[in-house]
């Protein structure tokens, strides 16, 4: 299978990278920092930005699937990297007609989620992360009104630990 990991030089991303490699899958990655991983002749590694439409169209060009698990970092200011990336990635792949699932990886308390949060993560998204989940909202609006095949993973809480394949699945 070929695999495209969009956000593939960090956290979900990154660990999803390996965890296809590991299963012999075919993946491209597209990310603005370089991917820690070694060069293997299953990886292609595009260095270049969701937000633009060569390196989008390159990308998934050859996609048997893609995940999204574009992030911020740290950083917590005003955003519109996830709405601008979905407004090109719904043009880019009404342009190339790419029909394949689309994975999100956002965040739990985004969209219709957030009604479900603590009052603790409440107050925590409303004071600090109020911006970047207000994007990644847009982002998911703009992705379901979009026709795609679309998926979105809102994972609770993740850890930088073992894999334990241990799964909540929540369905509305």
């Amino acid at each position: 299978m070929n695999i495209t990991v969009i956000g593939a030089s960090a956290g979900v991303g990154l660990e999803a990278t390996k965890r296809a490699l590991q299963r012999g899958h075919r993946v491209t990655t597209l990310s603005r920092s370089e991917v820690p991983l070694p060069a293997e002749p299953n990886l292609i590694s595009i260095r270049g930005s969701a937000t633009d439409k060569s390196d989008l169209t390159e990308a998934i060009r050859a996609a048997d699937a893609v995940l999204v698990a574009l992030g911020t970092g740290k950083n917590m200011k005003v955003t519109t990297l996830f709405s601008d990336f979905a407004r090109l990635l719904v043009e880019v792949q009404k342009e190339t007609k790419t029909d394949v699932p689309f994975i999100f990886v956002t965040g739990f308390g985004t969209g219709e989620s957030r009604k479900y949060v603590s009052w603790f993560v409440g107050i925590f998204l409303k004071y600090f992360l109020k911006d970047v989940y207000n994007d990644k909202t847009r982002m998911e609006e703009i992705v379901a009104d979009s026709g795609m095949k679309w998926l979105f993973v809102r994972p609770g809480r993740l850890l930088d630990e073992s894999l334990t394949r241990r799964l909540l699945f929540c369905t509305s």
